[in-house]
């Protein structure tokens, strides 16, 4: 009997945070406290860039892109400063709510030249493994060779990219570095980008089918995408897949006013949107657990959900658009 009411009570919570999120003032306390997690951190940003471009190297891709686009960068845009560094000449980023600033992304300029200007070390951390992509200094010296970061660490150059990063807070802003939020999606130039990745966002899109019609549009026949993807309930049900026991209607209540929230589409979901908007795929990793909740508690709309599915508690996709 006590456990079932702990277990009711425990349920109960996230419903009462999505509720008070309706109340003044009580909105930012409940979302704003970690946004953006680390991003503002150069080791960080280094080590999601030298992660996706080291993927994306084992899928096929055989050259650093010429032009990257970003979703949900968060405090800063050091992913973006990270990838001009390794010999891209536009980066641009969208974000579901503004985080970045020339304050927040210049400090993270030095320290990352300083990454790339002596090879730092980046040893395979988490999900999914890269370690074969590397050379014995854990860096990636087939993708990012010594011709291309002569190039990209020449004085001349890091003076025009000093200059970009103090234009970020700018109404006109360098060309080879841009920042918008969704609602100004013309940040992104349509069919140019040769690289469009993303780190633990697509899982808290609201509109989903939305988003990858967009980056159909964004991504340049033959180029890539690769996205992380982090199918848990974000730490907002004290089981790990316990998001999925809700009704559609309760989790509206649960998600509140918050502007960002886990919108619990499977990873089946995300790959049947590429396939529409004209990906193919070209790798899929998956991390797997059993524990959480079982298929009893499951809501009706989750029941049906496959095995790989119902236990994939993170996704890596690597995919290519077609025409190229």
């Amino acid at each position: 009997m006590a456990l079932n009411a702990l277990r009711a009570f425990n349920d109960f919570k996230p419903v009462l945070k999505g509720a008070l999120t309706w109340i003044p003032g009580v909105q930012q306390a409940l979302y704003d406290r970690h946004a953006a997690g680390g991003t503002g951190a150069a080791r960080y940003c280094y080590g999601v860039w030298i992660k996706h471009i080291s993927l994306l190297w084992e899928a096929g891709m055989r050259s650093v892109p010429r032009a990257v686009a970003e979703l949900g960068p968060g405090k800063s845009l050091g992913t973006g400063i990270a990838a001009l560094l390794s010999g891209a000449e536009r980066y641009w980023a969208l974000d579901a709510v503004r985080h970045a600033s020339v304050a927040t992304t210049a400090p993270v300029l030095e320290p990352m030249t300083e990454f790339f200007s002596r090879r730092e070390p980046c040893p395979p951390t988490g999900f999914p493994d890269y370690g074969s992509a590397l050379d014995a200094r854990f860096f990636p010296s087939q993708i990012i060779t010594d011709e291309c970061l002569d190039r990209s660490l020449a004085p001349g150059r890091l003076a025009e990219l000093e200059k970009a990063v103090g234009q970020l807070d700018a109404e006109e802003q360098h060309p080879w570095l841009r920042y918008a939020t969704a609602r100004d999606t013309a940040a992104v130039t349509q069919g140019k980008a040769d690289l469009l990745f993303s780190h633990v966002v697509l899982d808290l899109v609201h509109d989903l089918e939305a988003m990858y019609e967009r980056c159909g549009r964004w991504v340049k026949p033959g180029g890539w995408m690769s996205h992380l993807l982090d199918f848990t309930s974000h730490g907002i049900t004290s089981a790990w897949n316990g998001h999925r026991q809700y009704s559609d209607a309760i989790w509206r209540v649960i998600a509140g006013q918050r502007p960002f929230f886990p919108n619990r589409e499977p990873l089946s979901r995300h790959l049947a949107l590429l396939e529409k908007f004209g990906f193919e795929i070209a790798s899929v990793q998956r991390q797997s657990r059993e524990s959480g909740i079982d298929r009893s508690r499951l809501a009706p709309r989750w029941r049906d959900l496959s095995d790989e599915d119902l236990t994939c508690v993170y996704g890596f996709i690597v995919a290519r658009k077609r025409g190229g």
